[in-house]
């Protein structure tokens, strides 16, 4: 991974890190700790278009989860949503993945761990299917989406398709009926980015 916040100015109050996913990216909040709490920014327009992040964010979603629960992958076609993904309470183990067969990087994935302690926080952008585990007994997260949801739109990709691969650190997780059905990533159909 490497950093891009060597572009920001010093009054910034976020570090961003690109992954291996391009468009992809961690973002840090500075966090102002003493004995009475933390104060942090956790979105900054200003900063966020330094970075070269969306800032015009339409609706947030806040799920409330319980251990071993897993919640993906999914996506919205062809309304595609960006999303900004954080932990408030627990810990998930959060990830993207790049569903646009023209993209060199199809079917690849990334992922991270976000807590309540960590801080951290994840841009998912349009053109990735997104999901999380919870590794906590009980996780609260919230995040960001660039449009609005559009229940016609809603679809996803196998949680554990093996052409994918991803390594999630939990056994046996609990499941929607829709994601247990889900289709494989070669079951897609061909997926456009500007529709």
């Amino acid at each position: 991974m490497v950093s891009i916040a060597s572009t920001f100015r010093p009054d910034h109050l976020i570090t961003v890190t690109q992954t291996s996913l391009p468009g992809v990216v961690i973002v840090e909040p500075r966090v102002f700790d003493d004995e009475r709490g933390f104060f942090m920014e956790s979105f900054n327009a200003r900063d966020f278009a330094d970075a070269g992040l969306p800032t015009s964010f339409v609706q947030d979603n806040h799920s409330r989860s319980t251990r071993g629960v897993l919640r993906g992958l999914h996506y919205q076609y062809p309304t595609w949503q960006g999303k900004l993904v954080r932990a408030l309470v627990g810990e998930i183990f959060d990830v993207a993945v790049d569903i646009r067969q023209s993209s060199p990087h199809f079917g690849e994935w990334f992922g991270l761990t976000l807590s309540a302690e960590n801080r951290k926080q994840l841009y998912v952008p349009p053109g990735f299917a997104h999901g999380f585990c919870v590794l906590s007994d009980i996780s609260e997260m919230t995040y960001k989406c660039t449009s609005l949801y559009v229940p016609a739109d809603d679809a996803g990709v196998l949680w554990n398709d093996p052409n994918i691969g991803i390594e999630w650190p939990i056994k046996d997780p609990i499941l929607s009926d829709k994601d247990l059905v889900a289709p494989a990533l070669a079951e897609l159909p061909e997926l456009f980015l500007g529709e």
